[in-house]
């Protein structure tokens, strides 16, 4: 008896164990970026501590010029309780190639950090972008903004709600607006009060992020839904979404861009057809393109100052 036991349990932690090791041969790793000789690059700069927690940015920008350039601010995705900033690091050092500041930020997770703090913390690295504006040779009018996902929605979020008092938070440099001047948002959700159902995993996310599901938490589902944000102030917004996402919907995007354009506001609808949730390969290099042709013409257009 002992010794089928112990078989049996030989097996059982076999079984953990592969598991285990198939769990992290998924998760991405996330080394040292390739940083051509043309870029400054700076890690793991804390941009404001609440609750005694740090968060940090890491920085790409031109080694070349005096500036000012333009910035733009990347948000990981995750489902609003996973990511990392670094997932962002190729995206920002390219775009420093191109003559921006981009910096990739960490934010709060749930189910720790419940909403709004993944807004407030992407308030606080914005005004701190402004605040340090002439230390990193950034042009604080020309602030754009791009994330996918639960990180495309936070960059919308940030669009649609420049000052809106209750989202500001107390993360520092309150004397800095935490406007943007554009968005790239790629495959964000707009409105949670219509994922469930339409989505894989809503069920599981949204009431470890708002701290309920939609029956408990209606309020602060439509609170923290970008499409009830909407106003003629909001600003200029690229969707880009896949017909086939099975985590965020394409009529979400949809939605989103026909109440901006509705508020006069310029918004535009990219839809990659056949594709799915995280582009690869042409689809991938597609919304790539299309993100770099926007933050060109927003927030390049007339600049001849930073070269």
């Amino acid at each position: 008896m002992n010794f089928h036991n112990g078989v049996f349990m030989c097996l059982i932690f076999r079984t953990v164990l592969l598991g285990v090791v198939f769990l992290l041969a998924r998760m991405p790793v996330y080394g040292a970026p390739d940083v051509p000789p043309t870029v400054l690059w700076q890690e793991a700069i804390e941009y404001s501590r609440p609750t005694d927690e740090s968060l940090q940015i890491n920085i790409a920008r031109p080694k070349q010029g005096d500036g000012p350039f333009p910035a733009v601010l990347c948000i990981h995705g995750g489902g609003f309780r996973a990511g990392k900033r670094e997932s962002y690091d190729p995206l920002c050092i390219k775009l420093a190639e191109r003559g921006y500041v981009a910096a990739t930020m960490t934010y709060r997770l749930a189910p720790k950090h419940q909403f709004p703090a993944a807004v407030h913390d992407t308030k606080a690295a914005v005004r701190w972008l402004r605040a340090n504006a002439a230390t990193y040779k950034i042009d604080p009018t020309r602030i754009g903004t791009t994330g996918s996902s639960a990180g495309g929605h936070l960059a919308q979020f940030l669009a649609v709600t420049a000052n809106v008092p209750q989202f500001e938070g107390t993360g520092g440099n309150q004397n800095q607006s935490s406007s943007v001047s554009c968005v790239v948002n790629v495959y964000g959700p707009s409105d949670f009060t219509k994922s469930y159902g339409h989505s894989v995993d809503a069920h599981e996310v949204l009431p470890l992020w708002f701290g309920g599901n939609l029956e408990t938490k209606r309020d602060l589902h439509i609170q923290g839904s970008p499409l009830f944000w909407v106003t003629p102030n909001a600003s200029p917004t690229l969707c880009i979404h896949g017909t086939l996402d099975a985590y965020v919907a394409h009529e979400q995007a949809v939605w989103l861009v026909d109440k901006l354009q509705a508020a006069a506001v310029d918004a535009e609808l990219l839809t990659l057809e056949g594709a799915g949730h995280g582009f690869k390969g042409p689809d991938a290099e597609m919304a790539e393109k299309a993100l770099f042709e926007y933050f060109d013409a927003s927030l390049k257009k007339d600049l001849t100052h930073n070269k």
